[in-house]
């Protein structure tokens, strides 16, 4: 299996586990466990096994200014990307923020250009414009009855997840050239645990779910969501960015959309709206324009 197929394969699986993660949070969130309490407990096992794993692998020696950039970047990319997007699922329904969550590939070409002054080529420039006006069509639709708290509010803080982890994918993609996935990975969720069980104690835990006795079903939906969404998957994306554009791999985000549509739309979670499926369209074709340009290079520099 060569480099890109390897890469591909990853992110494709990365990607699926995400789909089913947010109607899992969707059912979960907030009536089995608070928004925070669900990102607390992911940070905390996530830095917990990564650990575990890195005692089983060989060392790698990096230098204090990459593990105090790590741990930065786990602060404001992991910690804020998973709170922001717990919070959003809580408000808003799992197709609209499948769709924002989307748009990553559109915010890393931002992203780029803002900090590595990267052209934009007017085929990009485009694909952005139709992106932002599927967005906007999708935040202007009336939220469906009953399907969420507050729509609006959900998915403006959609649309800050997807910015924010479209940043930690621009910055982390410039360490796995030269670290390893799982020294990024203890390093980026320990400081995102930290950061997690302090905001925690200030905000409280709240989770029914571990209350009056065993409620099987939300027990079991959170363990998948700590093994495969949390663990495996933000395993697996490192290896697509040793391999792939910083840009592809947030292409990978819309076989996110498609599988959290699918399920949604499947089990009744949420109802077929034919705006949000114009809009699903158009940011669609946004993201092919953006991934069907030319490729930038990646950055060999560390960060």
């Amino acid at each position: 299996m060569n480099n890109k197929v390897k890469g591909s394969v990853s992110l494709f699986v990365a990607r699926v586990f995400s789909g089913l993660n947010v109607n899992v949070m969707g059912y979960l969130l907030p009536v089995w466990i608070a928004p925070m309490g669900c990102v607390t407990i992911r940070l905390v096992f996530g830095a917990v096994v990564f650990w575990i794993i890195s005692i089983f692998t060989k060392p790698e020696n990096i230098t204090l200014g990459d593990k105090l950039k790590l741990l930065a970047l786990g602060a404001f990319g992991i910690f804020g990307y998973m709170s922001l997007y717990a919070l959003s699922i809580s408000y808003t329904t799992p197709v609209k923020f499948a769709i924002f969550n989307a748009m990553q590939p559109l915010w890393v070409m931002v992203v780029s250009a803002l900090l590595y002054n990267k052209s934009i080529e007017g085929r990009k420039l485009t694909g952005l414009a139709v992106g932002f006006a599927g967005a906007l069509l999708c935040i202007l639709s009336q939220p469906l009855a009953g399907k969420a708290s507050d729509t609006h509010i959900g998915n403006l803080l959609a649309v800050l997840s997807s910015i924010i982890y479209s940043v930690y994918l621009v910055l982390s993609s410039r360490f796995v050239s030269h670290i390893s996935s799982v020294t990024l990975l203890k390093y980026t969720f320990t400081a995102a645990a930290v950061v997690a069980v302090i905001v925690s104690f200030f905000t409280g835990f709240d989770a029914p779910m571990f209350r009056n006795g065993i409620h099987y079903t939300p027990l079991l939906l959170l363990l998948y969501v700590l093994l495969f969404p949390t663990v495996l998957t933000y395993f697996l994306i490192p290896i697509g960015m040793k391999y792939l554009d910083s840009a592809v791999v947030a292409l990978y985000g819309y076989v996110t959309l498609i599988v959290a549509t699918s399920v949604s739309y499947i089990f009744g979670l949420d109802k077929f709206d034919p705006v949000i499926l114009f809009s699903l369209l158009l940011i669609g074709v946004s993201i092919y324009w953006v991934g069907s340009g030319g490729k930038d290079k990646k950055a060999k520099s560390t960060e």
